[in-house]
């Protein structure tokens, strides 16, 4: 077991206890955790900012709220419900259609219909970091881009970026699968598959910590996907660290095949195991970045530090594996 910690360490991953002590709480303070940790306050940072983000249809702030959804939803065809404060995609309602004109029941991105009543239900719950009752947030649901089509099942990929003091270190693509229920979250099951910062290339993937060269569900190749607007998604990701104060950061982005790329979320404590899907260590990098840091920088430059400086593809041939 110390000589496997030992080899990671040699390979400059970043360990759980360094990362916490190190980084979240040298360059993350507790006073801006609401900033991300509240979707709403989230967009609404992000909407000041400039920044694409999907539409808001509606918050729905406390139980006495919960039937104003009908009306919120009345003129849409899909939509989404998610809680404020949720984590790892839980409490997350994806709604693609409706059943016949006065039937009342929703499709969901998995294919089963549930009646208005099911989903008031699950409004009226609690999903929140702290246990305490929240917010239902209602909006628009994402299309994912055909570039992912064949790699996805029922669901919407999404772009995970780790950004160090404002610098991009690291990227990888969270491809939804069956064992997921087509959320794009490693811990339920979804495939990470490495991005290579320089073009925006995916690499190979990891799912359930096995390295893996197909989509498990769809049987597609993983790696040589492009990833569109490579360039926009970098920059945007550097902003987030403007946008939040927040030194160690990750910043999760869904391209839109109608609008583009928009940012999803933010989070003060983004996962290791986006080094095991690009097959290296977070150390390295961040120490190059700590060697060229620039506070006068802006998201371009700092973007165009990591196009520069990371190509994923070239360390990817002494990979942890």
């Amino acid at each position: 077991m110390f000589a496997a910690a030992e080899k990671l360490r040699s390979k400059g991953v970043l360990g759980l206890n360094e990362r916490n002590s190190d980084y979240i709480m040298r360059l993350n303070p507790r006073r801006l955790y609401p900033l991300v940790d509240d979707k709403s306050l989230t967009k609404e940072l992000a909407l000041k900012a400039g920044m694409a983000v999907p539409d808001l249809y509606g918050i729905i702030a406390h139980q006495g709220e919960v039937r104003r959804f009908a009306d919120i939803v009345r003129d849409r065809e899909s939509f989404v419900v998610k809680p404020a404060r949720g984590s790892g995609g839980d409490g997350i309602v994806v709604v693609v259609g409706r059943g016949k004109r006065g039937g009342g029941n929703y499709r969901l991105s998995s294919g089963i219909f549930v009646s208005e009543g099911e989903i008031l239900h699950h409004i009226s719950g609690q999903y929140s970091l702290s246990g305490n009752p929240d917010k239902a947030l209602i909006e628009y649901c994402v299309h994912f881009d055909p570039t992912f089509a064949e790699v996805s099942y029922q669901g919407v990929p999404d772009i995970r970026v780790v950004v160090y003091r404002g610098y991009p270190a690291m990227a990888m693509v969270r491809l939804p699968t069956r064992a997921s229920q087509g959320k794009a979250n490693l811990h339920q099951g979804a495939v990470g598959a490495g991005v290579d910062l320089a073009t925006g290339e995916t690499l190979t993937g990891v799912h359930e910590n096995n390295v893996v060269d197909e989509h498990p569900d769809t049987g597609a190749q993983i790696a040589g996907l492009q990833i569109p607007n490579w360039d926009f998604i970098l920059e945007s990701s550097a902003r987030g660290y403007d946008v939040t104060g927040l030194g160690y950061l990750g910043v999760d982005m869904v391209i839109d095949r109608d609008r583009g790329p928009l940012i999803l979320e933010m989070n003060a404590r983004p996962g290791l195991n986006i080094q095991i899907a690009n097959g290296t260590g977070l150390t390295q990098r961040i120490a190059r970045i700590e060697a060229h840091y620039d506070s006068s920088a802006s998201p371009a430059e700092r973007a165009a530090f990591a196009r520069r400086e990371f190509q994923t593809v070239t360390e990817h041939q002494a990979s942890l594996f």
